[in-house]
């Protein structure tokens, strides 16, 4: 499909798909430069077609005409033209399995785009047109209607992209954190391309982060 290639030579031509690095004490010059500037290439995307789908089971799929031949591996998000899909959770040579959003185990950091409280995306496995949002402390301001974006805390998914929006706000008192009903920016019933998302720099981080985690 041409607009899809259209668009993914778009999403890795933009620079926030690149970060740059602090170069004040750089040995080593980066093999993946985006320019002369410096700026490393933290994203690089890849188009797909959507070759099954479910939606609504209690933990649903994708299945993706790309596989570890096309540079596809586990853990790397997916998306659609409209938002977020899922998370790929196994590969073959040709083909990737995607766990859906609407799955029990899906959880996804995200943020309120207006405020930027943070807050965990998942499903409650009941309605394909609901996923639910909480952790959002109850100091924040929210309101029917708000963005919902993915946050700057995960490995899967640049920050910024679509989530949902707020359809409902859930009252409990005896907590001090929201739930909310989003509904999701991506429909599940038609979606049939989908951009897979490479975190090109995940393995040193969470590298890092777990040799930390030892010495403490």
């Amino acid at each position: 499909d041409s607009l899809v290639k259209e668009n993914t030579d778009l999403r890795n031509s933009l620079v926030s798909n690149f970060d740059t690095p602090d170069t004040t004490a750089k040995l080593i010059t980066d093999s993946i430069p985006y320019d002369t500037l410096g700026h490393v290439r933290k994203y690089l995307w890849r188009a797909a077609k959507v070759v099954s789908n479910t939606a609504t089971l209690q933990n649903n799929y994708l299945t993706i005409e790309r596989g570890s031949n096309q540079g596809i591996k586990r853990d790397m998000g997916v998306i659609s033209s409209t938002g977020i899909v899922g998370t790929v959770v196994d590969v073959s040579a040709n083909y990737a399995v995607v766990m859906s959003l609407l799955h029990r185990q899906s959880r996804v950091s995200a943020r309120m785009k207006k405020g930027g409280e943070t807050g965990i995306v998942q499903w409650d496995g009941e309605s394909p047109f609901f996923v639910t949002m909480v952790n959002v402390p109850k100091s924040a301001e929210v309101a029917k209607g708000d963005t919902v974006v993915t946050s700057q805390y995960s490995y899967l998914f640049p920050q910024g992209i679509m989530v949902g929006t707020v359809a409902a706000i859930v009252e409990d008192k005896s907590s001090n954190f929201y739930t909310m009903k989003l509904k999701p920016a991506t429909n599940f019933y038609s979606v049939e391309y989908v951009t897979v998302a490479e975190n090109m720099l995940k393995d040193e981080q969470k590298k890092l982060e777990e040799a930390s985690k030892k010495n403490q």
